[in-house]
């Protein structure tokens, strides 16, 4: 999920949802098109302290998990958008010239027990909720929505942000100060603050009821997720599992009061493997279509009509800002600058890995003929066939790699990685209270023992855990009032075991989410709002996706991908078969991403959105006019599809594709030197990437590093879509040579 101003997102600020990525929290509320300079702060609280009405104690400030409780966070999040409002209020009102000082500096301050508050909500609202939880995110929601809009939309304000902002040029900034009056004033601007009259009033409204529908949707997927399961009762009914995933159903079935039985969930986690290796073919197809129904079941959490009402107001609104369209407006302010350009490089990657895929389906469909099936190719069978081919390809399975990929050595790998680049050192830390008995923290220092900031490690999976991986923040990076260090979180779902194994594909993740935390760990700019992973949503993957390179690496598969029983290294055989079928079954992967992307598009591209919108029948549209194979379902169909609707990736969850132009390429500068952890080349990605912020610009950002703009084709190349040269045709040798 990408992340957000202190002063919402542009067009529904959401609140407290998670995402692929990044997720942080907005601060957005007061009656629409209010004046923020009318309100008043509310009163001191009770001498019973509220942990969030003071800074943390703790050290390092980290999170009072242990007096945290559901009933703290009304008061705090009241209390806390009274005191903004009035010290937003001061700064409007100010009868003296606007200035830096007397303006974008309070802002900046402005709102910290809100932020507090929020930043530990949000989270749990994802990785630990409950019904007095959720029960709070739909009632604020629609509060802190209005109270965004009412800072954003304040006229006093914004008139003192552009006074600034029209002479900025003759005002001696320093770079980072241009860039954050820059930052503030394309915000404000793209939150309504030009908007008059009647068009003021209804954007505020449009604004607070996405927040609304977008807290339900999240809701919605996560009911779905959480009260579907499936029993299997007998040893027939696991047939083909592994034995570490039925050791884990048999966990989750313990849990959940059914001893001696096991119970696959629709946690990824679970239900992917399950559709890998179950030889029941009939459990996985009622599996599969659980699955991919998640918020599509014509019931009370059915999200379908919410999303045709959101792709009406997300357009109404674009449209009161100047805009044909939700995706035009969304992609002005990010590196690809217009849907086109998406679309482009979405139709660049699109044609070549369909015909993989097609040719995938028919490799499939000759060996279930082969051995007789007697049946066609379904979605419910693709991971299952797919397993078997690789199998006979490559002599590989995600069995047989499974025993060598522990989540302590993985967290042990990653950890060691980020030392290697940037000189970082961890140290748990038992000392310091966690919201589950899962979660672990970890002090961060640099190579000169120098705290950088603390990280929270959350990776089992749970019932009341929104699925999916993400990080957050719960404090971010600050030079302004003196050296304050972040806070951040990793959450991911994997079952747990004794020991906990992972699959490849989640050491992969684990890789990606802490790519992401480093981006926020390591940042080191001075002003809040340009802290960390606060960047374009084409860019903020980046960071997240060339850390995944390193786990492929020699150095790090030999010293840390090691037997869980016996401790030895993975064998270099199974190495070298794991790096050959790399790019195996990649049409498949890429089709059902860049189909989501697409559909995305297509939604916020529309310049009239028909009363009637019918999701489902928009979606099928979508998958026609591409030519997607039946047998493939899209990554994230539209009525779970959390990225969209319930996040920051509204029109732009093309950026992980973006951002893997950049990481294919970003990650050859390392290899181009020989040496994948090269010095001097670890010190540009810190100096211009990871360490940076948002004080430049994307593009601007990424040739800092790499000294150029980035090529397409490393990406191509690494899903194997590159076409291999023909061998030149040797000429005959003319008479007489």
């Amino acid at each position: 999920m990408t992340t957000v101003s202190k002063f919402g997102l542009a067009i529904a600020p959401v609140l407290f949802l998670m995402g692929c990525a990044t997720m942080e929290t907005t601060t957005p509320a007061p009656t629409a098109g209010a004046s923020a300079a009318a309100a008043t702060p509310a009163p001191a609280p009770a001498a019973a302290a509220n942990p969030f009405f003071v800074e943390s104690p703790l050290p390092f400030g980290a999170p009072q998990f242990d007096k945290i409780q559901p009933s703290h966070f009304r008061e705090a999040l009241e209390r806390g958008m009274a005191e903004q409002r009035a010290e937003v209020s001061r700064i409007a009102a100010n009868a003296e010239p606007a200035t830096f000082e007397n303006t974008i500096l309070p802002l900046e301050r402005a709102g910290a027990l809100l932020a507090r508050t929020q930043a530990v909500f949000g989270n749990m609202a994802s990785a630990n909720t409950n019904d007095e939880i959720q029960a709070l995110q739909r009632e604020f929601a629609p509060k802190l929505a209005a109270h965004g809009a009412a800072i954003a939309l304040d006229p006093a304000l914004f008139a003192r942000i552009e006074a600034i902002h029209a002479r900025r040029a003759q005002l001696g900034f320093t770079p980072e100060q241009l860039r954050l009056v820059e930052r503030y004033h394309t915000s404000f601007v793209r939150q309504g603050a030009k908007l008059e009259g009647p068009a003021r009033v209804r954007y505020a409204e449009i604004n607070e009821r996405l927040a609304v529908l977008s807290t339900k949707f999240s809701q919605n997927v996560l009911a779905d997720t959480r009260q579907w399961t499936m029993v299997l009762d007998s040893e027939a009914d696991l047939a083909g599992l592994s034995p570490a995933l039925i050791a884990a159903a048999a966990q989750t079935a313990k849990a959940a009061g059914q001893d001696g039985k096991w119970m696959i969930t629709l946690q990824r986690s679970s239900v992917e493997p399950f559709l890998q290796f179950s030889t029941r073919r009939d459990l996985r197809e009622k599996a599969f279509k659980a699955w991919a129904a998640r918020g599509d079941n014509r019931d009370a959490e059915d999200n379908t009509a919410i999303i045709a009402e959101m792709v009406r107001l997300r357009n109404e609104a674009a449209k009161l800002l100047g805009h044909d369209t939700f995706a035009e407006f969304q992609l002005d302010d990010r590196m690809a600058k217009t849907p086109e350009a998406a679309r482009d490089l979405l139709e660049r990657v699109w044609r070549p890995a369909l015909k993989r895929a097609l040719q995938e389906r028919a490799d499939m469909q000759k060996l279930i003929d082969a051995e007789g099936g007697g049946f066609k190719l379904e979605a419910w069978d693709w991971r299952f066939y797919a397993e078997k081919v690789r199998q006979q390809r490559y002599d590989l399975s995600a069995a047989e790699l499974r025993p060598y990929f522990s989540l302590d050595q993985m967290i042990a790998a990653q950890f060691y990685t980020a030392e290697r680049l940037f000189g970082l050192q961890f140290a748990e830390r038992k000392d310091l209270p966690v919201y589950h008995p899962d979660v672990r923290v970890w002090e961060v220092k640099d190579k000169d023992g120098r705290h950088v900031g603390l990280f929270y490690g959350d990776y089992i999976a749970r019932p009341n855990k929104q699925s999916g991986a993400w990080m957050s923040s719960y404090r971010r990076q600050s030079g302004l009032d003196g050296p304050v260090t972040p806070i951040v979180v990793n959450v991911m779902s994997v079952s747990k075991g004794a020991p906990t194994l992972v699959s490849y594909d989640d050491a992969e993740t684990m890789f990606h989410e802490f790519g992401h935390a480093l981006h926020g760990l390591l940042s080191n700019v001075k002003y809040p709002t340009l802290s960390g992973t606060a960047v374009a949503t084409d860019f903020v993957e980046f960071p997240a996706q060339i850390y995944e390179h390193w786990l492929l690496t020699p150095e790090i598969l030999g010293r840390f991908a090691r037997h869980h029983e016996t401790g030895a290294p993975i064998p270099q055989a199974l190495v070298d078969r794991l790096i050959a079928s790399r790019t195996f079954n990649q049409g498949f992967a890429t089709v059902e991403f860049v189909s989501s992307a697409f559909v995305d598009l297509d939604f916020h591209s529309l310049k009239d959105v028909p009363a009637n919108l019918d999701a489902t029948a928009f979606e099928k549209a979508t998958r026609a006019r591409i030519g997607m194979p039946d047998e493939i379902v899209m990554r994230h169909r539209p009525p779970h599809f959390s990225h969209t609707f319930a996040g920051g990736y509204a029109a732009g969850y093309y950026s992980y594709m973006w951002s893997e132009i950049l990481d294919a390429d970003g990650f050859d500068a390392f290899k181009e030197t020989g040496d994948v952890f090269n010095p001097e080349v670890a010190k540009k990605l810190y100096q211009y990437v990871y360490s940076a912020g948002n004080s430049r610009d994307g593009m601007a950002a990424y040739v800092g590093f790499r000294g150029r703009e980035p090529s397409v084709e490393p990406l191509l190349r690494n899903r194997g879509f590159l076409e291999e040269p023909k061998p030149a045709k040797k000429k005959a040798p003319r008479a007489g040579s």
